[in-house]
């Protein structure tokens, strides 16, 4: 592992990214002990602090993991699909705030994404994926549900969706779509929408699944984003308006 000490970045960048490519090429194996901060410093040509500030940039990613005590030290660390999600969760919804990412750029992969899924969920969605949904559902029908918690639930309807597909990198990928994209587009417009209307769709895309009728699952899908895209340029329609 090597730096270079003509690169602008940061040297803790540096490190950590040697480090991180290591360990993405297998040179460097699950619940392997890395070397000490000492002899990583020396490999280097570093001071401990700097390697001490790279080891954190790589606990931050869960790639490693530190243990205390006289058999402790930094080791490699197995991430799963569902740590690494909140990091795709925080990236996706970054990239949407700070990017000016259109809300029908963000609508349209938001929808393509999940019907995707349709295929696999209708195969192997379970009892629990179903009862979920149809929880969600109840929630939804709920005249004193508050706007936000509205919108959590319509999160976790679609969520138990994605889930039924039955396949961790799908549920990964999609992750973004669903927890960051979709959050942006009810705030945008939640005080437009229809909660009755959107909870029969939801109605009609859970028995899809439960009859296992892929078909339908995008049906419903579809004139959700029908919907969704409708109330988008009223809403901005309605805001320009009003600027103007």
């Amino acid at each position: 592992m090597k730096i270079d000490p003509e690169n602008p970045a940061d040297l803790p960048v540096q490190i950590a990214a040697a480090i991180r490519d290591a360990i993405v090429q297998g040179r460097l194996i699950v619940d392997q002990r890395l070397p000490t901060e000492a002899e990583l410093a020396d490999s280097f040509g570093v001071s401990r602090p700097t390697v001490r500030e790279a080891l954190k940039r790589l606990a931050a990613q869960s790639l490693i993991r530190t243990q205390r005590g006289a058999t402790g030290g930094a080791f490699v660390n197995r991430i799963t699909f569902r740590e690494a999600q909140q990091q795709q969760i925080t990236t996706s919804t970054l990239l949407l705030s700070m990017n000016d990412v259109s809300f029908e750029t963000a609508c349209e992969a938001r929808f393509a994404l999940e019907r995707a899924c349709a295929p696999l969920a209708a195969e192997r969605r379970e009892a629990a994926h179903l009862a979920t949904m149809r929880d969600q559902i109840t929630r939804q029908r709920s005249e004193d549900l508050t706007d936000e918690a509205f919108c959590a639930s319509d999160v976790a309807f679609h969520r138990a969706l994605v889930d039924a597909a039955g396949n961790p990198v799908l549920s990964y990928q999609l992750a973004g779509a669903v927890e960051a994209m979709q959050p942006l587009m009810n705030m945008i417009t939640f005080t437009a929408r229809s909660r009755s209307g959107v909870a029969d769709l939801h109605q009609q895309i859970a028995d899809a699944a439960q009859a296992r009728d892929a078909n339908a699952i995008t049906l419903g899908l579809q004139a959700l984003e029908r919907e969704t895209r409708a109330l988008g340029r009223d809403v901005f329609a309605a805001r320009a308006g009003n600027s103007s």
